[in-house]
């Protein structure tokens, strides 16, 4: 059996498309190209905008004219994360999958149901010829996962609906009614490099076989951020005559880093007394980690000695640095029990040969929180000799409880499966927060099918809950109130 076999057959047969289709952030051509066209098939409206979003168009089919008008929105982007040693072009190769009991995978790499699934249902809902809807129209996005560029780059009037659904949300049976808002902060530190000291001999540092996954979704899981566990052992060692030569930690700034590696050079004589102490801590690590992060691991292999090193002095800096950087969930939140306020993923790390930089993500349900969170980057920084950039922030979502749509939702939920949804807010960036700045009159929701670990080679996404989070788009599209 194939993903092509599942049901509904209408929403994996488009979601197998999609995987044909290379798509990571940032590169989106193929896919859009491949939308456009599918939609010029079915001789359904469809435009793409300035910034590269495609908007599609459907009229209300007969007697559901004078419902209000609905946008059905998803992102055609998807986060490219592979295994280690798993051999991937994100840029030119399909995405494999397989069947694993209740759930699809990918082989090693992102499965792309972030957002793939909520495409795919949108498809499937404007090509059918027999359900029963009001206006709808479609957006889907350019750019989500690294930026919102296709959420930003949107002009107002764009739109005309009245309803947005955004299908984006990872776990069917909650509506989302609320999100965090983000901003990304850079941080440079430089640094000088000297001649190698006589004697000296260099080793590749590894760290990795951590879980990963989304930097907002899974904050708080307690998985390990392999950068905060990479400048750990080398504090351990960072007094016994150790410099660094580079570093490279992670490499999305919305998934927590999984894998690093760090080249160091050290005295001769000294080789065996630090490779003890890098096993210590692994140990340490492995142990306190054995619940979340089992397959956690670290070796060390003797390389080519370069003719520069960082100095003494910078070194220390830099691992000083990293040491007492916040991570994490910084805040939980005092109104809804559960939910993630304020968190921290640092994202990014690595050395240039003149600076080091830090790139992390930072989240928070309350604005001036993240405000305050970034300017800790920006006095860390400048403590540091350094400077802290601030750049791609975002607004929050702020819940609409007494939303029409949201009553709707909640009656036809029960009526289709006799017990009531969840109503939450989400610790993740959703694109409601910009969508909403730019028609602050348009109610929203944000729903979908059951996904786990998105952002990281352990995407699956759970078969059953397709079905059930389709049924329920189909039946709400029937049951939007009337002008």
């Amino acid at each position: 059996m194939t993903i092509k076999d599942l049901e509904p057959k209408e929403v994996w047969n488009n979601f197998y498309s999609l995987t044909r289709c290379p798509r990571p952030s940032k590169h989106e051509e193929i896919v859009r190209d491949f939308l456009v066209k599918w939609a010029q098939e079915r001789k359904i409206e469809c435009r793409v905008d300035k910034v590269g979003n495609v908007i599609m168009s459907k009229p209300a089919t007969k007697g559901m004219e004078n419902r209000r008008p609905v946008v059905l929105q998803a992102h055609m982007d998807m986060v490219p994360q592979a295994r280690a040693g798993k051999v991937h072009d994100f840029l030119k190769d399909p995405i494999e999958t397989k069947i694993v009991d209740e759930w699809v995978y990918a082989c090693d790499t992102t499965l792309g149901a972030d957002d793939g699934m909520g495409v795919a249902a949108i498809m499937a809902v404007f090509e059918s010829k027999t359900l029963k809807h009001g206006p709808l129209e479609a957006l889907i996005t350019t750019d989500e996962e690294t930026g919102m560029t296709g959420a930003f780059g949107l002009k107002t009037g764009e739109l005309k609906g009245d309803f947005l659904l955004n299908l984006d949300s990872e776990t069917e049976g909650e509506l989302y009614v609320g999100c965090a808002g983000g901003v990304d902060a850079t941080m440079t530190i430089p640094y000088t490099t000297e001649k190698a000291p006589a004697g000296y001999c260099a080793y590749r540092v590894t760290f990795g076989g951590l879980k990963g996954g989304h930097s907002g979704m899974e904050i708080n899981s307690g998985r390990a951020n392999v950068n905060k566990i990479m400048f750990r052992h080398l504090r351990w060692v960072a007094d016994c005559g150790m410099r660094l030569i580079s570093i490279q930690g992670g490499n999305m700034r919305n998934a927590i880093p999984r894998d690093a590696e760090a080249v160091i050079a050290f005295p001769k004589e000294h080789t065996d007394c630090i490779l003890a102490e890098l096993d210590k801590v692994a140990g340490w690590v492995k142990k306190e980690l054995a619940t979340v992060e089992p397959d956690f691991c670290m070796s060390y292999e003797r390389v080519r000695m370069t003719q520069n090193v960082m100095t003494d002095a910078d070194t220390q800096k830099i691992i000083n640095l990293m040491m007492v950087a916040p991570n994490g969930v910084v805040r939980m939140s005092n109104d809804m029990e559960g939910l993630v306020e304020t968190s921290l993923n640092l994202a990014i790390v690595k050395t240039t040969g003149r600076n080091f930089t830090v790139q992390a993500l930072l989240r928070s349900s309350v604005d001036t929180a993240k405000e305050a969170l970034a300017e800790r980057l920006v006095c860390l920084a400048e403590l540091s000799g350094g400077t802290c950039r601030l750049s791609g922030a975002y607004p929050g979502w702020k819940p609409n409880m007494q939303s029409p749509l949201l009553k709707t939702m909640k009656e036809t939920y029960h009526k289709l499966y006799g017990k009531e949804p969840a109503v939450m807010a989400i610790h993740a960036g959703l694109e409601c927060g910009l969508l909403g700045g730019k028609y602050p009159e348009m109610e929203m929701i944000s729903f979908g099918p059951t996904l786990q670990s998105p952002h990281s080679p352990d995407e699956r996404c759970h078969i059953a809950s397709v079905k059930k989070f389709y049924d329920y788009l189909v039946a709400t599209l029937e049951a939007i109130p009337e002008k």
